[in-house]
């Protein structure tokens, strides 16, 4: 392993720990990047993680399940979430609560953004 390996989750850390005390823009945290879905983990602690995603047009996030519960929060855009099979339909400032264990997705209705905050137990 070389020193930049080594050093990669220190540095993490220490980008995480340069925004605490600050007053942050929740979108200008992370820009869109064409074709994909970008993601930034802004607080990682054992009992949840906070974590910024933007989503370019026509991307998403395939069916999947947690064990701990979610609570989504589009910041911009529109975007379709599927929990259990149900879909809906989640635009900028409002938010969903995706309970452990059941099946979800996400998917770009148009480009977005959103706050992920996994609570775990």
């Amino acid at each position: 392993m070389t020193n930049r390996e080594d050093s990669a989750p220190a540095n993490q850390d220490k980008k995480r720990e340069d925004l605490i005390g600050k007053v942050l823009v929740t979108n200008d945290l992370l820009q869109y990047q064409e074709g994909t879905v970008a993601s930034r983990m802004i607080v990682f602690k054992k009992t949840g993680t906070i974590t910024l995603f933007a989503f370019d047009e026509g991307e998403g996030l395939s069916e999947h399940s947690a064990p701990f519960d979610a609570v989504l929060e589009v910041t911009d855009g529109v975007a379709e979430v599927t929990i259990g099979g149900k879909p809906c339909t989640i635009r900028t400032g409002e938010m969903i609560i995706m309970p452990a264990n059941i099946p979800h997705a996400v998917k770009a209705k148009q480009r977005f953004k959103m706050t992920l905050t996994m609570i775990r137990e």
